[in-house]
């Protein structure tokens, strides 16, 4: 990449590193057994934070199209909680704001359904807006109306003249994945009725500081994003924020509510409230994101020692979920079959492949009753009770169960 590196939201050169987890594969596809014997292309892995904005954001270095091809195999539908979690949002939102069978709700990235479909049963219209043909066709075929396209000011325009304009707008985990955040902002402010609300979910930037969640960082996810610059980058669409809920889902995330600038929405508590969380956090100046590489490298160091003491004593580890964080975690950490036997996962269409870069065999969950491993690590650690209660034979062996974020834990 030539040329200085430029801030995706503001334009400012990127000069200041907040991370740098080096070289690694796409986190988020697996290898095929034909592609087994075939080196795994890397690419950089450095987050910077602009001097300016303070957005923090990794290199734009692999093309969008290559995170969510035809091939996209994260299908929100098999974490339970996950839906359970799009239901009662479903429920809120009808109530709070009236829904009903004149309504339209458009969510952007509305992956397989998972969030819609409970609208759908309450009678209020919808649209789905997802790029992966592989999660679309999913929800297409729960009847769910889904649009294959990436969301962007043009997409809202043709939506709009479609008659599309929305009531509720949704979208969760997806804001930090886009390179032209302006684009995509303005698409909001484009597709929403003068009166309408737009929901955004995203992991808070202060949690991942805090509780040193290293590994949500990969290369499908351009930004990590603070209420700070959330509002900033709003504002200059036209589009002001009322209120803000704070989320344990991803390790601790923001529900940021916002409207048109001249809309009724009168603001509420929780703003404030964040606002001022972020601020005696520091999030507003340069020195609270100093610090953090240290974090992450005795981290590392940690979960290591952990894995070549077991092997030392003749322990067997395997690893639960074949998630994009798990595969930033082994490898940074250089974690191979040596130290983890393989990993087990409920969704059919990752198991018979490998992890990327440490070639973990990706096998169903029934693997673990059959090989009976002293200890299970627990890769997507914010569903560890989740998978700590589905698993919960693993405690008839003696088995054990360990998270390495925020900190090593054995369980």
């Amino acid at each position: 990449m030539s040329g200085a590196l430029l801030c995706i939201n503001c334009g400012t050169p990127l000069r200041r590193t907040f991370v740098n987890l080096g070289s690694t594969p796409i986190s988020n596809f697996n290898v095929r057994p034909e592609d087994i014997s075939k080196p795994d292309p890397t690419y950089p892995l450095h987050v910077r934070i602009c001097e300016s904005c303070l957005l923090v954001q990794a290199e734009g270095v692999v093309d969008r199209s290559a995170h969510f091809g035809e091939d996209y195999q994260y299908f929100s539908s098999f974490a339970a909680s996950w839906v359970e979690h799009a239901r009662r949002y479903a429920e809120d939102m009808i109530a709070r704001f009236g829904l009903s069978e004149d309504s339209m709700v458009v969510e952007v990235a509305s992956n397989d359904g998972y969030l819609l479909q409970h609208f759908v049963a309450r009678g209020v219209p919808v649209l789905g807006v997802e790029p992966t043909k592989s999660t679309a066709n999913a929800a297409i075929a729960k009847g769910i109306p889904t649009e294959m396209v990436f969301f962007g000011r043009a997409t809202a325009e043709r939506l709009t003249r479609e008659g599309y304009a929305a009531d509720l707008m949704a979208s969760n985990n997806v804001l930090a994945h886009v390179p032209d955040i302006n684009d995509f902002v303005a698409g909001f402010a484009t597709l929403l009725k003068p009166e309408g609300v737009w929901t955004v979910e995203f992991p808070h930037i202060l949690n991942l500081i805090e509780e040193n969640q290293f590994d949500t960082i990969y290369h499908e996810h351009y930004s990590y994003l603070s209420l700070l610059v959330v509002e900033r980058i709003l504002t200059k669409h036209g589009l002001r924020v009322f209120n803000v809920e704070e989320l344990r889902t991803h390790g601790g995330s923001l529900r940021v509510f916002s409207c048109h600038r001249d809309a009724h929405q009168s603001e509420a508590p929780g703003l404030a409230r964040v606002r001022a969380k972020e601020a005696d956090f520091g999030l507003d100046s340069l020195g609270a994101y100093e610090g953090f590489d240290a974090k992450v490298q005795a981290a590392k160091k940690a979960l290591l020692a952990f894995l070549n003491s077991a092997k030392a004593e003749g322990k067997t580890v395997a690893a639960y979920g074949a998630a994009a964080k798990g595969n930033t975690l082994l490898n940074y950490c250089g974690v191979g079959t040596d130290l983890v036997a393989y990993v087990v996962d409920r969704n059919d269409k990752k198991q018979g492949r490998y992890l990327p870069g440490s070639r973990l065999p990706i096998l169903a969950p029934e693997k673990i009753a059959e090989t009976k491993p002293d200890y299970v690590l627990i890769l997507p650690w914010n569903l560890r009770r989740e998978i700590e209660a589905q698993m919960g034979e693993v405690r008839q062996w003696g088995g054990k169960f360990v998270v390495a974020i925020p900190k090593l834990e054995v369980f």
